[in-house]
Order: C-alpha cells, then sequence, then structure tokens
C-alpha cells in the first residue's frame, strides 16, 4: 500500500501519541508499505508551530525533516497536477491543508492515514 500521512497522524506517529489507532501505526512499520509525508503537511506544521499552537521539543524546519527521515518516509512535494486537482474538489472540507493532500492522494493514487472524517467524504481511499 502507498499510504500518504495526514499531518496530525504524521506527528502522533513520530511522537508515539497514543491517538494513533494501533492498526495504523502498524500499517506505517510494515515494510512492504510506501509511506509519504506531504510537503504541505511540514508547511501547516510549521505555521502552527510558529502560531505557538504546535510545540515541539525542536524548531520545526529542523525538526520535521530529520524524523520523516528517521521514520523512513518519503517527501511527496506539492506539483502542478496535485494543484490543479484542487479545482475538481467539491468543497466538503475548508482546510486548504488537507484539501490539498485529497488532490494529491487522487493524483498520485495515494491512500491517505487520517482519523478526520471530513476526507472521507472524497472520493480518495483513507486508512485509520
Amino acid at each position: 500500500m502507498r499510504i500518504l500521512l495526514d499531518t496530525h497522524v504524521f506527528l502522533w506517529f513520530i511522537a508515539g501519541d497514543a491517538r494513533l489507532p494501533p492498526h495504523l501505526h502498524d500499517a506505517l512499520r510494515r515494510p512492504e508499505n510506501e509511506v509519504f509525508l506531504s510537503v504541505a503537511s511540514v508547511w501547516e506544521a510549521v505555521i502552527k508551530h510558529q502560531l505557538g499552537r504546535l510545540p515541539l521539543p525542536e524548531p520545526a524546519h529542523t525538526y520535521l525533516p530529520r524524523q520523516r527521515e528517521r521514520h523512513h518516509i518519503a517527501s511527496l512535494v506539492v506539483d502542478e497536477a496535485s494543484v490543479a486537482q484542487l479545482a475538481e474538489l467539491p468543497p466538503l472540507h475548508r482546510d486548504p491543508f488537507d484539501r490539498v493532500l485529497i488532490a494529491q492522494a487522487q493524483q498520485h493514487e495515494l491512500t491517505v492515514a487520517t482519523v478526520d472524517p471530513l476526507i472521507r467524504q472524497y472520493a480518495v481511499q483513507a486508512v485509520g
């Protein structure tokens, strides 16, 4: 399975947070699964950290990429095709970062790892 992490799932995973469902944790650990973190998620987390809404043990711009690499998670760039896909999405979710993740999942045939019920309303595979 090719899995795209929702921002909260990545943060829970790297922190060992109990809110991450065990079956999702197991899926992210399976070597046969390819796991991706969107640059949009890093962008979102950096902004929230700067606003004081996301406490992290180190500056976000260094901590997040290092944790992504430490956990063998690939980086997924925000490409032009994914941005264009945003125009096709119905306005079910108002969070612009989540909308980018949905568009990326559609464009790259990825399964979104999330506990967000709004993401599941889109034509996208989801696990969580």
